[in-house]
């Protein structure tokens, strides 16, 4: 039983996941932008600076995590393959 729950998981519901962490940080990518294209048109420096540095932030962690998620597929996908 345990062995068939695994199985299940590992062939479906853990491709799932990632796909959703995936888009997960899609959103947050395109969310750091639309805050990044905003920031320009404050007129306070010290909130430009802030909203900057933030959207940035939001930016880089949002790629940083989709590269890592898309780099443990495509290894998972090229170990499942290799057994075969």
């Amino acid at each position: 039983m345990k062995a068939t729950l695994k199985e299940i998981y590992f062939n479906y519901f853990w491709w799932i996941w990632q796909i959703i962490l995936v888009f997960f940080c899609g959103f947050f990518l395109v969310f750091g932008i639309q805050i990044l294209i905003k920031s320009y048109q404050l007129n306070n420096p010290f909130y430009f600076i802030m909203i900057f540095f933030a959207s940035n932030l939001i930016i880089l962690i949002s790629v940083v995590l989709m590269a890592g998620f898309i780099y443990r597929m495509y290894g998972v996908y090229r170990l499942i393959n290799n057994k075969k």
